[in-house]
């Protein structure tokens, strides 16, 4: 019998049939209370119902000899081998898996994807548990579902199990069942070399059920929409950047501010908020980081990379230009430290945390403003941006805050969201190897030259490598931003974007409805802890104008938005952020309007699970240094259905490439939890994270700060296989941008090839609603009367330009579609 959907898997080996349906049913107590099995440590009468089809193994299938309802299964390049043994836990047999030689993939035994799969129900939640014996600590408590409409799909991984010698029981609680699951099947995966014995399975319905949602019937209060609050002092600086410190103070980063005379009297700003206090501290800031990239690194402190050497010219003759200098924040000194300068200058640069703590930052323009191709790779061991020949290059131009998210595998995802202008050619979207040099265009992705200051987010859980893209525009090529969303699922074979939900609409300023197909773009989304997407902010014009007032919340489980919640009072268009707090509220902050100026009011939302009753606690935390593939115990106040790790946000420009949420899997004893930290950091890079844990009515505690990867692995990094059905391009011959001792013709050519790349329609300091790409009309006139406009262009060598929308500088005085045409120019 064929798997139905199953790109992970192997088929099953030749000789090998499914159970039989004439099956004897064994209905096992379990063994104690103390086991953990009752619902979040509830006692009860009598012991619940084992949902495992002959759990002992001790029914075997007459042709096979193996045990019925299970299955050898697996996938990948090794040797194996499978055999019933009589060294069991209990009764008489066991099944034990050898592996004698891995290159990847693995080998597990799992109920059999048919009737004798465990039925399960949508929204509860199940403990599953088995003994087992290895030598390796490559072994993964892995799970799989079936679908009603995909089939059977791999779904995640829930822990990592230490080897043992003797017989261990290993429990966990699996995440709520999504919406049209109405099966799973489960067991131990193992992906080293060495043996696994498994033996004696259970599984237990551990639902607590939720208090009615007060929303379903139409509530409208708090506890439904949240509420804003604006804060009664201003920030003190123009915060294009917001990066969430782990000592709970977000950095706000303006440099100069897109203010060009702060840039002239180098007045370049930082400051420091306190979200408790709502104080502030002013921190020296040594050069323009306007635009530049920033990620955390492992230790918590902050990477800047790049920024501005210089405004753009207003006649267009030059454009911004980006700086190559490279600093770290300290949070424990409240100072920048100058590192090493990179390969080149980057302004509007994005910048990647990988599984090993290094960072790849690539995109943005350089220091002659144009569009740099080189990318740079910050050693955190070394503590540096290392040199040519060892910083690996695809000489690829990636675009400016090209969204690029890390994968399971150690590739990254540009998703199509970027900032300004056209997307890149071809899909728009692509899986990059950063190792091999290839890079895989994906397919499915909408609109996807009118994505500028989209948002896109790697969806709650991490482990499910789903990615949703929201919103957009580009005034170029169409008048107003859309309200599409597109969502991927890169676990697929053959990962595809689909059409996802609309953006919900809002109303404008004057309270005017927002009609037909108009979305925003400058959008931020926000990780909750509850596991759901706070959208909110944007305008409907990408020349920052028109903000949309609108806020919602989507739900990765059933991909839907809900619509109508409280909205931020204060327009958030250009330049502005949103930032989770470690107590669950949000911040919102920046805006810079057309007309130049700057709002520096701050919002706080607290969203409806703020209102629904008292939140959890995590009342102790065994340690605050996790270890990749441990267990790691807590204790609460109150029952508990989910926990999680957030990565702290750095955000600009509707870009967090780095934002995730990792799903912690628990195993459950009344209010004692063990929580399983995924073995692979590609998942969960290294650094500083939220813990928090969310109720039955998915009211989440306060969170706790925790480091993890500090003392390293100790399982390898289980990765599994997907894309690999997209054609990889070849890597392009690499060479540095100028002439190198030992650097071949054929590479030198090929780097001045892909230099040089002209700026994208559409850059700060130009507006391109007027004539060709290559022209830039100023967003700021000198001061003089409007008629006078077209004359001082013209006496710059501008001439007559089409006008692609909104005539903003009033340069089409006829309204015949030509600014600075015959009709325009005003007479002396």
């Amino acid at each position: 019998m064929p798997y139905t959907v199953m790109p992970y898997r192997a088929r099953r080996p030749a000789g090998t049939r499914p159970g039989r349906t004439r099956l004897l049913l064994t209905a096992l107590l379990l063994f104690t209370a103390a086991a953990g099995l009752g619902p979040l440590g509830a006692q009860r009468a009598d012991a619940a119902s084992n949902l495992v089809r002959n759990p002992g193994l001790e029914v075997l299938d007459g042709p096979s000899r193996f045990p019925q309802c299970f299955e050898k299964s697996g996938w990948g390049d090794n040797d194996f081998s499978f055999a019933v043994t009589d060294d069991a836990h209990s009764g008489s047999r066991a099944v034990r898996i050898q592996l004698t030689r891995r290159a990847d993939g693995d080998r597990k035994t799992m109920m059999l994807e048919n009737s004798c799969a465990p039925q399960v129900t949508p929204d509860h939640q199940y403990d599953l548990s088995f003994w087992y014996r290895s030598s390796t600590p490559d072994v993964a408590f892995t799970l799989f579902r079936h679908d009603t409409a995909q089939g059977w799909v791999y779904w995640t991984d829930l822990k990592t199990l230490p080897p043992s010698a003797a017989w261990t029981r290993t429990e966990v609680r699996t995440p709520v069942i999504p919406p049209n699951t109405d099966r799973i099947t489960w067991g131990g995966a193992l992906y080293g070399v060495g043996t696994l014995t498994t033996d004696d399975y259970a599984m237990t319905d551990a639902t607590v059920p939720a208090e009615p949602d007060p929303c379903a019937t139409g509530g409208t209060g708090p506890e439904c929409r949240g509420r804003w609050t604006v804060q009664t002092a201003d920030a003190p600086v123009r915060a294009i950047h917001s990066v969430l410190l782990h000592t709970g103070k977000v950095l706000l980063i303006a440099g100069s501010g897109n203010d060009q005379d702060a840039f002239r009297a180098g007045t370049f700003k930082t400051s420091l908020f306190d979200p408790a206090t709502g104080g502030y501290t002013d921190i020296p800031t040594p050069e323009d980081f306007f635009c530049a990239g920033h990620v955390q690194l492992p230790d918590g402190r902050v990477l800047v990379v790049g920024g501005n050497k210089d405004y753009a010219a207003p006649d267009g003759s030059v454009g911004y230009k980006g700086l190559k200098s490279s600093y770290v924040f300290d949070p424990a000194r409240n100072t920048y430290v100058r590192v090493n300068d990179m390969l080149a200058g980057h302004w509007y640069p994005s910048a990647t945390a990988m599984g090993n703590g290094d960072v790849v930052a690539l995109g943005g323009l350089g220091e002659d403003s144009s569009g740099t191709v080189v990318n740079e790779h910050f050693s955190y061991a070394r503590n540096k941006w290392l040199p040519m020949g060892e910083a690996k290059q695809a000489w690829s131009f990636w675009g400016l805050y090209p969204s690029m998210i890390l994968l399971q595998d150690g590739r990254l995802f540009y998703t199509g969201s970027h900032v300004f202008g056209n997307g890149l050619p071809g899909t728009g979207a692509s899986v990059y190897d950063y190792d091999a040099g290839t890079i895989s265009e994906v397919p499915g992705l909408r609109k996807k030259d009118e994505r500028d200051q989209s948002m896109s987010v790697l969806l709650p859980p991490a482990q499910d490598q789903k990615v949703l893209t929201m919103g957009g525009g580009h005034h170029v090529v169409a008048p107003d931003a859309h309200r599409l969303t597109d969502l991927i699922d890169l676990k697929a074979a053959s990962p595809q974007y689909v059409p996802g939900p609309d953006l919900p609409q809002g109303h404008y300023a004057d309270g005017s409805p927002q009609t037909g197909a108009q979305g925003k773009v400058y959008l931020s989304a926000v990780i909750l802890p509850d596991g759901k997407v706070l959208e909110t902010g944007g305008a409907l014009h990408t020349y920052r104008e028109d903000p949309v007032f609108e806020a919602s919340l989507y739900d990765p489980a059933t991909n839907t938005f809900q619509a109508g919640l409280a909205t931020d009072p204060v327009p958030r268009t250009y330049h502005s952020s949103s930032t989770l707090l470690p107590d669950g509220r949000v911040l919102s902050i920046g805006n810079n309007p057309g007309d130049g100026s700057f709002d520096q009011r701050v919002s706080i939302y607290q969203p409806p699970y703020l209102f629904r009753g008292d939140r959890p606690q995590i009342t102790s935390l065994a340690s605050t240094r996790w270890t990749y593939g441990t267990a790691q115990r807590i204790t609460v106040d109150k029952p508990v259905v989910k926990a999680s790790l957030i990565r702290p946000a750095a955000v600009t420009h509707s870009s967090d490439p780095n934002q995730r949420y990792v799903d912690l899997p628990m195993t459950v004893d009344g209010t004692t939890i063990d929580l399983s930290l995924t073995s692979n950091p590609n998942l969960a890079p290294p650094g500083w994270y939220m813990l928090s844990v969310v109720d039955a009515g998915g009211v989440p505690s306060v969170s706790r700060w925790v480091r993890i990867g500090s003392e390293g692995q100790v399982a390898a990094a289980r990765v599994q296989s997907f894309a690999d059905e997209l054609k990889a391009s070849e890597p392009s011959e690499s060479g540095p941008a100028t002439s190198a001792p030992g650097t071949s013709a054929p590479a030198q050519e090929s780097a001045h090839r892909h230099h040089g790349v002209k700026m994208a329609e559409g850059y700060d300091g130009c507006d391109h609603a007027y004539g060709e790409i290559s022209q830039c009309v100023p967003w700021s006139f000198p001061k003089m009367p409007r008629a006078e406009r077209c004359t001082w262009l013209l006496d710059k060598g501008y001439g007559r330009m089409k006008v692609h929308g909104r005539d903003r500088h009033h340069l089409d005085r006829d309204k015949d579609g030509i600014a600075c045409g015959k009709g325009d120019v005003r007479r002396s």
